[in-house]
């Protein structure tokens, strides 16, 4: 029996393909401090789980294709607070921003389309891309640099007569880097001159340490045919179990287009629509405290990194994530020796090695993702086993 080209094209997640290693490890009584996988351990707010306890309708039934009007209507109260007015056919609900990424681009990629990603880059994208048909042309940086892609003719050099789209993440994962205005700007102009859809994954936004005022490019009147927004109550609300994201355009072909699939899925879970439409009455303070401790946590990782010896990384702006690139030959069999030779004390740790985060070949081999999303004591415990594992794995006889 054949599989399919596109099948084969996919590749299994960074974050989670070293899971067997982690079991073995397990088995064996190791304690593992988790950096590898961006699940937060901030409480979801009680409205989400009140309003399940609330929710008394006598038939669980689908849910409006497009969504439920009270998870709509609460998306668009969300954005008229950050200064952007958005109409209700602007909104698709989707089961997490992955289905949105997914549905975005069976949209708008045939076979051989490219698709601009800064690398390094969330690796699903990878997924959502050729599984369309598309592939990545990525956009280069480094950690030297601070992984700054935002500079026009290195973005422009990129583009050809296949590019369809201008894919990022803003705040980065993985790099935690945020767009200024300006690039911002210089984005969608780009975008409008080369009549290039700008996809801006955006659900990270609540996340940004050095900003008082959220920004979207969902805000900018004149990208509404360019302009796409990715958008989850996952990181935001720490609800990534609900599965509940959102794609956001004014281009209504576009949308209608996207209506399709919305259709042919039927409808996106009620109940998790049904709490997640509280979600969006939290109370400021919320996220006031959320990136507070985030804030922390990110300066821990990085005085803790900077005790460490020939570790290169600059400061991230926002997200929960970064990217260092460390002092070992290769971060995949650094990352499997840390579970199958090395503990200190019964304990080790994990981190997403950086080498599938990028699309150029021979890129990332040295460098690791880091989510921060531990709480302190550990947080600083597996920044010290990571020091530890460096030091013991570059001895090796």
């Amino acid at each position: 029996m054949k599989t399919s080209e596109r099948a084969q094209l996919c590749e299994l997640s960074p974050m989670r393909k070293f899971h067997p290693f982690a079991v073995e490890a397990e088995a064996k009584g190791r304690k593992i401090y988790h950096l590898n996988i961006g699940q937060p351990d901030i409480e979801t707010p009680p409205a989400f789980f009140e309003s399940l306890r609330q929710f008394a309708d006598p038939v669980l039934a689908y849910a409006e294709s497009p969504g439920r009007p009270s998870l709509l209507k609460a998306i668009q109260r969300y954005y008229a607070g950050i200064g952007v007015e958005l109409a209700e056919k602007d909104i698709l609900i989707t089961t997490g921003g992955s289905e949105a990424l997914s549905m975005l681009m069976l949209c708008i990629l045939d076979p051989g389309s490219e698709v601009l990603v800064p690398e390094p880059f969330y690796p699903n994208y990878n997924t959502f891309i050729r599984a369309a048909g598309g592939v990545i042309r990525p956009i280069p940086t480094s950690p030297e640099e601070g992984y700054h892609f935002a500079d026009r003719a290195k973005i422009e050099a990129e583009i050809n007569e296949n590019t369809r789209a201008i894919l990022f993440t803003n705040p980065s994962n993985p790099t935690g880097v945020i767009l200024t205005a300006e690039e911002r700007r210089m984005l969608l102009d780009v975008a409008k001159e080369h009549d290039l859809y700008l996809i801006s994954d955006e659900v990270y936004r609540e996340f940004n340490y050095d900003a008082d005022e959220l920004s979207t490019m969902a805000s900018f009147a004149d990208g509404a045919e360019n302009v796409v927004i990715i958008d989850s109550v996952s990181k935001r609300f720490s609800a990534c179990g609900a599965r509940i994201g959102c794609l956001i355009s004014r281009n209504q072909q576009l949308m209608a287009e996207a209506m399709k699939f919305c259709q042919a899925r039927l409808s996106v879970a009620t109940l998790d629509q049904v709490a997640s439409a509280a979600l969006y009455a939290e109370d400021k303070s919320y996220f006031d405290a959320v990136r507070a401790e985030y804030k922390l946590r990110r300066d821990t990782v990085l005085e803790k990194l900077g005790q460490i010896p020939n570790v290169i990384c600059k400061k991230p702006q926002g997200a929960f994530y970064l990217m260092a690139a460390l002092p070992v030959d290769d971060a995949e069999s650094f990352q499997k020796w840390l579970l199958t030779d090395f503990e200190d004390h019964g304990e080790t740790v994990m981190f997403a090695p950086g080498q599938s985060f990028y699309a150029t070949p021979g890129k990332g081999i040295n460098e690791v993702r880091i989510a921060y999303v531990l709480k302190q004591a550990d947080l600083e415990r597996a920044m010290d086993l990571l020091a530890l594992g460096i030091e013991a794995y570059n001895k090796r006889g």
